[in-house]
């Protein structure tokens, strides 16, 4: 049975949450080893002769949060993604129950909360990591270019700024991918509860739907 248009453009973005959610997850991970385990973000660096060095970094919890999060969202997204497949090749019958979509409007809204505040978390973590070494390093006016520029080791700055603007980018995709799946489920919410309206329309017998004051008299 052909899946509906709606779940189907559903399903698309639920394919791109997942790979937003690796990207973020992936990016995160990897910008920590580079840092030796350390989370650059909120973080701080200073100068040592010539080589950029970290003078200060934020706990490591704030990266496996942002990290777990992402990884969380990936994984119902694949989930979801197994199952309709399933649903729609082996059952060959696709409906939505009214109680599921209420169900996935609340999952919508937790999404939707965490990536914001993840989103936050990665956006204004970069901007004071930037800032440090923006007011550290001489002629750098843009953070990026902090990255072609000598790192003390082991660290391995080459590209620290790209890798968390990649992980800060999937996470706002991500978010706006789940505001259009919210929209989406009510949509077609609403299209049950129509349909379900006209079913019971179509059932009633005649002495259902006739009006019970003003009746025609019965002939004597």
């Amino acid at each position: 049975m052909a899946l509906p248009r709606l779940l189907l453009l559903e399903l698309a973005l639920y394919a791109c949450c997942f790979i937003c959610g690796i990207i973020t997850a992936a990016s995160l991970t990897i910008s920590q080893g580079d840092f030796e385990g350390r989370c650059m973000l909120y973080g701080t660096v200073h100068l040592n002769g010539s080589d950029f060095t970290v003078s200060q970094s934020s706990s490591p919890s704030i990266c496996y949060f942002v990290s777990a999060i992402s990884v969380c969202v990936a994984i119902f997204c694949f989930s979801s993604l197994l199952y309709w497949v399933y649903t729609s090749c082996i059952d060959g019958d696709v409906k939505r129950e009214r109680i599921w979509m209420n169900l996935s409007l609340v999952v919508c809204g937790v999404f939707l909360f965490f990536l914001l505040v993840t989103g936050c978390i990665l956006k204004v973590g970069r901007d004071r990591l930037c800032e440090s070494v923006l007011h550290e390093g001489p002629n750098i006016t843009r953070c990026d270019e902090a990255q072609s520029k000598p790192w003390a080791k082991p660290l391995n700055g080459n590209s620290f700024y790209s890798r968390l603007h990649s992980a800060e980018t999937a996470v706002w995709v991500n978010f706006f991918c789940w505001m259009i799946i919210a929209v989406l489920v009510v949509l077609q919410r609403r299209g049950v509860s129509e349909y379900r309206s006209r079913e019971e329309d179509a059932g009633a017998s005649p002495s259902e739907t006739e009006p019970f004051f003003n009746r025609p008299g019965h002939p004597q």
